[in-house]
């Protein structure tokens, strides 16, 4: 049987720089598992659980969520700006792949929602001249308008809780 091979921490540098060109490349996969070997070699490492967490995102398709673990990886991270800024980047790409799997409006909604909230969260802890949680507010704002997204009118129509959407089906 094959085993996984450990890779040195100084081949680091290395590897993060492959897994950034393969999430570019739109190679998520390939990228996913790079983070990994990074992440045996050394856990806490920000960088690969950053790119770790977005090639998950990046793999966001219909029903094929994952956002349970990536919210696992954004919370090890070592600083509060990022951990609510990255929170955000999930629950916005959530949103997005809810959308394109004809989720409700309003179980979409609630997904930008929750991102809005990460980045309000975020905004006032980044450094001078990042403005990036703004940036990321903006766009979910024209999202929601453009598509007429709202919240649920009834609370008879509550969506499920978020942890159950990996087993669901989406609504048509």
């Amino acid at each position: 049987m094959h085993e996984l091979r450990a890779i040195s921490v100084g081949a680091i540098p290395r590897a993060i720089t492959k897994a950034e060109r393969y999430r570019l490349l739109n190679e998520p996969r390939a990228a996913e598992s790079i983070c990994r070997d990074v992440l045996s070699a050394a856990p806490t490492h920000d960088q690969a659980l950053r790119v770790l967490l977005l090639a998950l995102t990046d793999q966001f398709r219909g029903v094929n969520l994952r956002p349970d673990e990536a919210k696992q990886l954004a919370a090890k991270l070592s600083d509060e700006y990022s951990r609510h800024y990255y929170e955000g980047v999930i629950l916005e790409r959530w949103a997005k792949a809810l959308m394109d799997a004809g989720y409700h409006g309003h179980t979409v909604y609630d997904r930008f929602s929750e991102a809005l909230d990460s980045y309000e969260r975020a905004a006032p802890l980044a450094a001078a001249g990042n403005e990036d949680a703004i940036l990321r507010w903006n766009t979910c704002v024209r999202i929601i308008k453009a598509n007429g997204l709202g919240p649920a009118e009834s609370s008879d129509s509550t969506p499920p809780p978020i942890e159950s959407f990996d087993n669901e089906v989406p609504y048509r």
